[in-house]
């Protein structure tokens, strides 16, 4: 299949960006549609490119995200505020995203339940269902079963296991930790969305 809608996602470890020259990229012909940022990390971490690179991508008009990186051991509530004290939403921007990829030896029961309250939290807080951003095994683990209405962002560099997650729910799918994308120096994460415009908007405020 192919895909015409294509974006990134960046933190601090991309530097400084040139946001006019990313949003002018193109890939085969494809604008860059999007971009999802680093917010926040754990209980108290805020990525010190956020708020510039936040300020940056709506300033060029680039349709952007936030997400928070998740650690199991933290205080879920805490994990909230945290992203919260950092993030104002406008209308059009993305849903805040969930970026779930360590377990941390925490046990499943507790850690399905704390991510149920971030998720939760973060729905009243902005009036919109949060997207869960994870891998393929963590996904098979954890997500599956438990978490099956949430939109999902998937990390996989195989274009032949997309069968394996639901069509209903996958929304983006992070296909590359190596691309390229001018404005920013070094590899960068590419994703595309594997749904139409027309589903594209559920994610939009």
């Amino acid at each position: 299949m192919h895909y015409t809608m294509h974006g990134f996602d960046v933190s601090k470890h991309n530097g400084r960006i040139d946001w006019k020259r990313a949003a002018r990229m193109e890939s085969e012909g494809v604008r860059m549609r999007f971009v999802y940022i680093k917010a926040t990390e754990g209980a108290t971490l805020a990525d010190k490119q956020f708020a510039q690179n936040w300020k940056g991508a709506g300033k060029v008009g680039l349709p952007r995200g936030a997400y928070h990186f998740y650690h199991p051991t933290r205080d879920p509530h805490k994990q909230v505020q945290n992203f919260i004290k950092q993030v104002t939403l406008k209308p059009g921007d993305l849903a805040p995203a969930l970026d779930f990829e360590v377990v941390n030896g925490v046990g499943e029961q507790k850690l399905i339940a704390d991510m149920q309250i971030w998720l939760d939290e973060i729905e009243e807080h902005y009036g919109i269902r949060p997207v869960i951003y994870t891998n393929g095994s963590l996904y098979k683990r954890y997500i599956k079963g438990n978490f099956d209405k949430y939109p999902l962002w998937i990390a996989d560099y195989s274009n032949t296991h997309l069968n394996d997650y639901n069509p209903d729910k996958l929304y983006i799918w992070q296909h590359s930790q190596s691309g390229w994308v001018k404005g920013i120096r070094g590899p960068v994460d590419i994703n595309t969305f594997v749904v139409d415009s027309i589903r594209l908007a559920e994610l939009r405020l």
